[in-house]
């Protein structure tokens, strides 16, 4: 069996099935701090690369990063050392790459930025002036739509029923409202500057870098940098596109027209596009409307498992909801997970594991929730049931070890690699580590609490003793009250 996804543009599954593939991710622009919005495309786009390693797969992953905008220029002067775009591109690309490590993504194969693309850029829209799909205005080039066939066509609209694009001073040199820019005059305008300000400017007010063309100095235009860097990194043709769903329209649509007019090669085999992360109120997660939560602030608060199986609780092409429930429901299944490794681990390397054993019924589970976990990740990289069948796997185990020793030391030898493997290997999860003390400490919490409540029942207070016990069943601690006292464990 192989790897099937749905493709935005057939708006059907098509199977994944060449050696290598060519993998395509739309990077973030670096204006400012990467939030879990941002993340939640990285993640899929990580557990992708992971899937197909795992198939066999030699995957070529480029990654952009866009380091040339106006919303970078206009965070110029917001620090004292932030004197060009460049600096804050800087200072954001940097952080970028942090929040990436600290989520144990796979690193691509290389993070191309537009700044240093910009040779590769111009040749693309001369190429494209040649061949009479762009034409110069004014020292600026646009696409002309109307000389490609097929554009609409992925994000489903004709061309008739298209707004406008582009700012509002460009559309008096346009042929057609549609046309986009694929080279824009001069810097970036005043207005566009401060329309995006977190300050205010002094004057003058930046610019933005500036770059020669044969149509006079300026700056690429947002669509035609991800082309040039695709193809100069991968091929003509990609077979796996990924962005996220507000993408569809208008870059991904420009993409496809301006590669394909420039090429005449279809540009990319498979579209996949992850669905937005919602906060709360049940609005897009966006650095614009300000209720984000940073990818840096989520590490340190849940750390990089808890955050990890958060975005393992629903498929890439659905919306997922960011929530202290759902936070709350990530924890409790990392800790299950967690646990049900840890007690393979431990009785598998204990002196009660033994090669004279055999448990069928734990054998068998093993063989039947990998393939349940494979069948799953097949299918439209569905994660929420491989990761049930993970859980699955730890009752087994529970099963098996709370039966008592002696233990089937293959069967639980052969679990513990199936854990390795599909949680380690495929869902970048740390098993076995202490991520950074959390499990220690919450153990130790448990007993300070369970202290508590001896303390409460040896004072009379059963009321008290009763609603510590509830409360801890609540999120996910059962305690038993045995002769030696109460013990304790992960639901």
């Amino acid at each position: 069996m192989s790897l099937s996804v749905t493709d935005t543009l057939r708006e059907e599954r098509v199977p994944v099935e060449a050696s290598e593939v060519l993998l395509y991710v739309c990077g973030l622009t670096v204006s400012d701090d990467a939030h879990l919005g941002h993340a939640r495309l990285w993640f899929h786009a990580d557990v992708l690369h992971r899937w197909l390693d795992y198939r066999g797969h030699d995957v070529r992953h480029v990654e952009n990063v866009t380091d040339v905008n106006e919303k970078i220029t206009a965070r110029v002067g917001e620090r004292e050392e932030w004197k060009s775009e460049a600096d804050v591109a800087r200072h954001y690309t940097e952080s970028v790459l942090a929040d990436m490590r600290g989520l144990n993504l796979k690193r691509a194969e290389v993070y191309p930025r537009v700044s240093e693309h910009v040779p590769e850029i111009v040749a693309l829209v001369e190429t494209l002036v040649e061949t009479g799909h762009a034409y110069e205005a004014n020292g600026s080039v646009y696409f002309d739509v109307t000389t490609f066939d097929d554009y609409g066509a992925l994000s489903n609209q004709s061309l008739g029923d298209l707004e406008a694009q582009g700012d509002p001073e460009e559309r008096s040199e346009k042929r057609t409202p549609a046309d986009f820019a694929l080279w824009k005059a001069g810097g970036v305008a005043p207005a566009a500057v401060e329309e995006h300000a977190k300050h205010d400017h002094e004057a003058p007010v930046p610019t933005g870098q500036t770059w020669d063309s044969p149509w006079g100095e300026g700056r690429p235009g947002w669509h035609v940098e991800c082309s040039a860097m695709s193809t100069t990194h991968l091929d003509d043709t990609l077979d796996v596109h990924m962005g996220g769903r507000d993408l569809v329209f208008p870059h991904h649509e420009n993409e496809i027209a301006q590669s394909e007019a420039a090429t005449g090669e279809s540009f990319a085999r498979r579209w996949l596009h992850v669905g937005l992360l919602q906060a709360d109120d049940d609005e897009k997660m966006s650095s614009s409307l300000g209720n984000f939560f940073t990818v840096s602030a989520a590490l340190d608060e849940f750390g990089v498992d808890v955050l990890r199986t958060f975005y393992l609780g629903a498929q890439y092409r659905g919306e997922q909801t960011y929530s202290a429930a759902t936070m709350e429901e990530a924890q409790r299944r990392w800790d299950r997970l967690q646990r049900a490794y840890e007690t393979a681990v431990e009785a598998c390397e204990g002196v009660d594991a033994v090669g004279s054993v055999t448990d069928e019924s734990l054998r068998a589970a093993v063989g039947e929730h990998r393939e349940a976990f494979e069948t799953a990740m097949d299918d439209d990289l569905d994660v929420r049931t491989a990761y049930n069948a993970l859980l699955d796997l730890g009752t087994a185990v529970n099963t098996h070890v709370e039966a008592g020793a002696p233990y089937d030391y293959r069967g639980l030898r052969r679990a513990v690699e199936t854990f390795e493997t599909l949680a380690g290997d495929v869902f970048g999860l740390s098993l076995g580590a202490s991520d950074d003390g959390r499990v220690e400490v919450a153990e130790e919490l448990i007993e300070l609490l369970l202290d508590v409540r001896e303390q409460e029942r040896a004072a009379g207070n059963y009321d008290r003793a009763d609603e510590l016990r509830d409360r801890l069943d609540e999120i996910g601690v059962s305690v038993e009250d045995g002769d030696d006292g109460p013990t304790y464990r992960f639901e």
